[in-house]
């Protein structure tokens, strides 16, 4: 997901703009997830099973995961590459911080 661009973003400074094919993929894919949620809660109201549940449960952890790891390779072919290249070398503490953030 190359190309992306900042601008100036009140809450945290920065902003990063995605093509609309990048966005489309991405929130495909938050759609997903959000429907395997709706799934799960659904499953909780009717009584389901502990275990399907859980395994209902462990799918959207996974598909969770595959989009912070989608997230992550942007983030660093775009956004990191591009503060290295300029001189930003802090951005290296912040995907270090992000990182173990993911791995909690």
């Amino acid at each position: 997901m190359g190309n992306h661009e900042h601008e100036s973003c009140p809450a945290c400074g920065k902003k990063t703009m995605r093509t609309e094919e990048q966005k489309k993929k991405l929130l495909n894919r938050l759609n997903r997830i959000e429907g395997q949620v709706r799934g799960v809660k659904k499953m909780v109201e009717n009584d389901a099973y502990c275990n399907d549940v859980l395994m209902q449960s462990a799918a959207i952890a996974a598909a969770v995961d595959a989009f912070n790891r989608e997230m992550l390779r942007a983030h660093v072919h775009s956004c990191v590459l591009r503060d290295i290249r300029a001189g930003k070398d802090e951005v290296a503490d912040e995907l270090i911080d992000t990182i173990e953030r993911l791995m909690r």
